[in-house]
């Protein structure tokens, strides 16, 4: 981060996360404190050597801090745009109206014993099940962590669009997910049983048929949310390894961090980060809250029928172009 991305962020956090200086310890020095902890993981103990400040005052800043940023998820938080009919962009062309992509990801958490096994996931490892959306340039829409490890993708989908202020999905929008997703209105899924990772197409195999070019294209433009997943964790340490605070500060910490990854990635827009390989209720964008809204997640005839008649018109218009 630089010193004038520092300052702005500061500035941002006085403005409109509330966050005030008092005669022991500076707004500069508070931010300071919560992004080395974040980023590098490091215990208590360590912060005071370093900052030569009380380990009471520097939970009271972490705490403090991280409040404040969860604040500013109205500025920082992305608006969700449609890919235009004119759009250009070799990855998102062929999915006109598609709003971003959508996924999970692990991240592990310290829990009570008798939590545990709620939270233990497929891996054998304690963890929360985090719900990221995201834009086409890699910007966090909507973010909801605290569910189990246990948890079914499906399952904190549809948590996540029936929370008053959750996911929304406004029609004829839709979002890219995985085949672990339910193909339905509002969330576009592959096929099952083609090829479909982007290490598949690797060594010149070209797709043949129009559900293994749907999946080519689908796996290249939905990559951006698992680029995004990576470049979170590669940023604040804390979301690589469990940390030293108890899962309901886990929770709001994770959702800090999404907000400052967006902010990074507006002021910084050159992440050294990124490549090309591959709070206890979710804060999310409230645009269309009026509006024509999907609520549920389902198959359909209609869907199906949509995502057959996509496949075949971009086959058929790639295969024009050669």
């Amino acid at each position: 981060m630089t010193r004038l991305c520092f300052k702005k962020l500061c500035d941002m956090l006085e403005t409109y996360g509330g966050l005030r200086t008092n005669r022991f310890i500076s707004i500069e020095e508070q931010v300071a404190i919560f992004l080395h902890i974040v980023a590098h993981n490091v215990k208590n103990r360590v912060m005071i050597c370093r900052f030569h400040r009380s380990g009471d005052t520097i939970s009271r800043v972490v705490s403090r801090v991280c409040n404040a940023i969860i604040r500013l998820h109205p500025q920082l938080l992305k608006k969700p745009e449609p890919v235009p009919d004119n759009s250009t962009d070799q990855r998102w062309k062929w999915f006109k109206n598609c709003l971003g992509a959508l996924d999970g990801t692990y991240i592990k958490c310290k829990v009570p014993l008798e939590d545990k096994p709620r939270y233990r996931t497929r891996k054998n490892e304690i963890a929360t099940n985090v719900l990221g959306v995201c834009s086409q340039d890699m910007q966090f829409i909507y973010v909801l962590p605290g569910w189990e490890g246990s948890a079914a993708d499906g399952r904190v989908l549809r948590d996540a669009l029936l929370r008053p202020h959750g996911l929304k999905v406004p029609r004829p929008g839709y979002y890219l997910v995985d085949a672990g997703y339910t193909n339905g209105e509002g969330f576009l899924a592959p096929y099952r049983g083609q090829r479909y990772h982007l290490n598949d197409w690797r060594g010149g195999h070209q797709p043949t048929t129009p559900k293994e070019f749907f999946n080519m294209k689908h796996s290249s433009a939905r990559n951006v949310i698992e680029r995004c997943f990576g470049m979170l964790k590669a940023k604040w340490g804390i979301l690589r390894d469990n940390s030293y605070y108890p899962i309901d500060s886990k929770v709001r910490i994770i959702m800090a961090c999404c907000l400052l990854h967006n902010f990074l990635m507006r002021e910084m827009p050159i992440d050294p980060f990124d490549n090309e390989d591959e709070v206890d209720e979710g804060t999310g964008d409230l645009a269309g809250e009026d509006g024509d809204n999907i609520n549920v997640v389902g198959t359909s005839n209609e869907w199906t029928i949509f995502r057959d008649n996509l496949a075949q018109s971009m086959f058929d218009s790639w295969n024009a172009t050669n």
